[in-house]
């Protein structure tokens, strides 16, 4: 049986995580050991972002929406609101109703004033 070499093998292996780790400041973009340990975190960093960015979208949406509650009726909180919305069953999410509040304060308030009734 012939003897096999990894010259290829590995050089495209390295290659690979060099290119991974493209951006990287000082060793961990030129030596491989240290690059490919940073790209294993990264991927672990990006993993957690992906989670992470989701509950701070949302708790954006809910900060939005209660400084324009805040804006239209000082003893509207946003709980309330929310329990209110879901009793005169409008469905509309946090994402929309941030961005009424956002870019079109009119129809928040007449959201507001709806669900008021």
């Amino acid at each position: 049986m012939p003897r096999t070499k990894t010259g290829p093998v590995r050089r495209k292996r390295h290659k690979k995580v060099l290119k991974r780790a493209k951006g990287f400041r000082g060793t961990n973009r030129r030596l491989f050991k240290r690059a490919h340990e940073a790209v294993l975190h990264s991927g672990q960093y990006a993993y957690i972002g992906r989670k992470l960015r989701k509950r701070d979208f949302r708790k954006l949406w809910i900060m939005r929406i209660n400084a324009a509650l805040k804006k239209l009726d000082k003893n509207l909180k946003y709980s309330r609101f929310i329990h209110q919305l879901k009793k005169a069953n409008v469905r509309l999410n946090r994402k929309m109703l941030a961005q009424l509040a956002v870019n079109d304060p009119q129809v928040f308030k007449t959201v507001v004033d709806q669900v008021q009734k």
